[in-house]
């Protein structure tokens, strides 16, 4: 980032309106639009207003990147918190920025501490990818995780580019996009700046690495399949948010479901999935309407999946789950899969002890409890893995179903919280990966769309459209799993932890062997040109 000095004597607005063209790039990147090549440069502008600058003013760049690309990707939290959470929009809009300044910390630390690393004498060519790659691993764990719009999620749709996720995960493109970034800053200096130097290594290495990840990533689609054929049904009830959980529409909710399974004439022995929470009253205590699901299994010779809040009683205390049930065709309730992830104030307040005024953005039930672990719901034709809504953007519970023997995936959820906006794109592109990385096939049933189909390789067979009612039936081969990724999990984003911590203590160690020196002229003058800095 240093060499270049086009906008050297620049006021400071031009270095911040960089940083926010690099954050547009970026949010722009993502569905939708979902521009996707945009991510490749994406970087860039940031790269050019850091040039030269103390890692202070890089690392405060960075944030402003960060700030709007999340600000741009995430703004569909104001719905749900204005529409279901009743909160003023002076309120919704306090907490958006919040969580999207939380998030733009991690760009604003990988930009700074790459300026940091440059000082010391580490290009940011070895040093910013790995730096970025961390961040995305320690925000995907770090306060319950919010692996939300990675930045390999971008590539969702670049079958041959995202085959390397069954060995490194989403982070393996996240280094590859941000590593080519900084390869083509470097172009970008040498066609603009006589004595800059031409990045031959940097550009060597990138394409050796694409051509590694491009013909493993052919390789890998040209490998047939050869699990078993399992037949699903995905049904789509479309029923509004607002009245999903009145007691007065339960009937009408349960008689949806019903009429369009009917309708689908599904063959006997298919899986047919209902979303999450399409039965709004607990299965268990409602003989009535269970009979009725119960007895639909059996008319359709069929497993019935479908999501409804569960309950368990235990000395004296009840705890209450976000659940799936399996009906199987003889119309027993054969098991039930509860959710192990929760959405943080969706469906329990985190420190609720220490915020009695904050109350829940879902109606219905009381604080959901996280289910005790991931045990795949056995089926005629094998075992699958249910993750409920929100779990599918987690890597490490899709993982834990497949080691555990599932060969489907089962994403059931209702994006009916985010109105038409981006975030029902945004959350399907996640849930692709799953897939990928495991090498099993995914199905996901979504109350108001998007509901789809996606084979072990990432191809997406059928999309349903949003806010209609509508049925999606398809045949999948289920997966063995076994993938390098399913096995051992995230070892390249633990190695990017390591590089970086070895980066540090050589930054460490040279600061501490160079004596306090006056800045150079060139520093100080560049400094003189921002005074607000």
């Amino acid at each position: 980032m240093s060499e270049a000095r086009t906008i050297a004597g620049e006021p400071a607005s031009v270095r911040y309106l960089l940083a926010v063209c690099s954050g547009a790039m970026l949010a722009l990147s993502f569905p939708s639009p979902g521009i996707s090549p945009l991510a490749w440069f994406a970087f860039l502008p940031l790269f050019a207003a850091a040039a030269g600058a103390s890692p202070r003013l890089s690392c405060r760049l960075g944030f402003v990147a960060g700030l709007t690309a999340y600000a741009g990707l995430l703004y569909w939290l104001n719905i749900v918190m204005i529409s279901y959470g009743r909160l003023h929009w002076t309120v919704s809009g306090t907490l958006y920025l919040v969580l999207a300044g939380y998030l733009a910390l991690y760009p604003a630390l990988a930009m700074g501490l790459a300026r940091r690393a440059e000082e010391a004498g580490v290009p940011a060519l070895c040093s910013f990818p790995v730096l970025w790659v961390a961040g995305e691993f320690l925000r995907s764990y770090l306060f319950t995780g919010f692996p939300w719009a990675l930045l390999g999620y971008s590539q969702y749709r670049t079958l041959p580019l995202i085959q390397i996720r069954d060995l490194t995960g989403v982070y393996g493109v996240s280094f590859l996009i941000a590593f080519a970034n900084a390869v083509f800053y470097r172009i970008w200096v040498w066609l603009r700046e006589k004595d800059a130097p031409y990045p031959v290594r940097g550009l060597t290495a990138l394409l050796l690495l694409l051509a590694a990840t491009l013909g493993y990533g052919f390789s890998a689609l040209n490998k047939p399949d050869k699990g078993p054929l399992q037949r699903v049904l995905l049904v789509q009830g479309n029923i509004a948010q607002d009245v999903k959980w009145d007691p007065a529409f339960q009937e009408a909710t349960l008689a949806t479901y019903e009429r369009l399974t009917r309708k689908a004439s599904p063959p006997a022995g298919t899986l047919v999935i209902w979303p999450e929470s399409a039965l709004p009253f607990y299965l268990q205590s409602e003989p009535a309407s269970a009979a009725r699901v119960q007895a639909l299994a059996v008319e359709l010779k069929s497993s019935l999946l479908t999501g409804s809040p569960a309950f368990e009683k235990a000395g004296g205390l009840t705890r209450y789950l976000n659940s799936a049930f399996l009906i199987a065709p003889t119309g027993e309730i054969q098991g039930r899969s509860d959710k192990l992830h929760l959405v943080p104030f969706g469906e329990y307040v985190p420190l609720a002890a220490l915020l009695p005024f904050v109350e829940k953005l879902v109606a219905g039930v009381g604080d959901f409890s996280p289910g005790r672990g991931a045990t795949p719901l056995k089926t005629a034709g094998g075992k699958i893995g249910v993750l409920i809504c929100f779990e599918g953007i987690f890597p490490e519970v899709a993982r834990a179903y497949v080691r555990a023997g599932a060969g489907l995936l089962v994403n059931i959820t209702n994006d009916a919280w985010f109105g038409d906006s981006s975030a029902p794109y945004q959350h399907l592109c996640m849930t692709v990966l799953r897939a990928v990385e495991n090498r099993v096939p995914l199905v996901r049933a979504a109350n108001t769309g998007i509901s789809s189909v996606i084979d072990g390789k990432g191809h997406i067979h059928g999309m349903t459209p949003l806010f209609e009612e509508a049925t999606l039936s398809a045949e999948v081969r289920r997966g063995e799993g076994g993938s390098f990724y399913g096995r051992h999990g995230d070892l390249f984003a633990l190695a990017c932890l390591g590089a970086c911590a070895g980066i540090g203590w050589y930054c460490f160690r040279k600061r501490r062997q160079t004596p306090t020196a006056v800045e150079k002229p060139a520093e100080r003058g560049l400094e003189d040109s921002l005074p607000n800095e």
